[in-house]
């Protein structure tokens, strides 16, 4: 009985934290991504496109309770279990990236807190901005700001990786639709600029921003 209402409250407290963190909110890059085409001829290598509304929270596990926090992380977003670390599983409710060891990004929908002895939750859906770049070119450009290894053997589908562009911290996932990047809401306008000064010799096309939840 005890467990029951604890599903009960958890569920309601999760649809109350939804509702407030999908409220319409104004992006940090609006303004300055019109839809459109770009840079060198009618050629385009890049494809840009920012996902606005974003729902993204951190479940972060202690060392002694990483396996109950992992099957929890795993049953709200409706997968099969917790992706390890460096990796990325897109469940049937959410996506469930693992940035580091002990901590996970849930994105798609909201985490409700967890008790003191098993971890912590963080809504982080205010502090990024999310871009997704795709595209022929779209390795070769961010290689030239990103010092990772995009060859298939070294970042394939599914990778997730939190690395410095331009001293600045930010997270990238290698999911089926390109590179997703997430960049801090201060950082992010800069890191645009810069992107799109880079994309202009390949020709880039900006499409209509994407809403994470309709």
């Amino acid at each position: 009985m005890w467990k029951l209402s604890r599903r009960i409250c958890m569920t309601r407290m999760e649809d109350a934290i939804l509702a407030e963190t999908t409220m319409p909110r104004a992006s940090a890059l609006e303004g300055h991504t019109k839809p459109g085409h770009y840079g060198a001829g009618d050629q385009t290598g890049i494809i840009f496109e920012e996902c606005q509304n974003l729902v993204l929270f951190q479940i972060a596990a202690w060392p002694d309770s990483l396996s109950r926090v992992s099957t929890l992380a795993a049953e709200i977003a409706g997968a099969a279990e917790a992706p390890g670390p460096g990796k990325a599983i897109v469940g049937d409710k959410a996506t469930l990236l693992r940035i580091e060891p002990l901590k996970f990004w849930l994105l798609g929908t909201a985490a409700s807190d967890l008790r003191a002895e098993e971890g912590a939750t963080l809504d982080l859906s205010h502090s990024r901005t999310h871009l997704k770049v795709s595209g022929p070119h779209a390795a070769t450009l961010l290689n030239r700001f990103l010092p990772l290894d995009f060859r298939e053997a070294a970042f394939p589908t599914g990778s997730v990786a939190s690395t410095a562009f331009h001293h600045v911290v930010i997270t990238l996932w290698r999911s089926g639709a390109g590179y997703e990047l997430f960049l801090p809401r201060g950082f992010a306008l800069s890191l645009w600029e810069l992107l799109r000064e880079g994309a202009a010799q390949f020709g880039y096309d900006i499409v209509a921003t994407e809403s994470e939840h309709e």
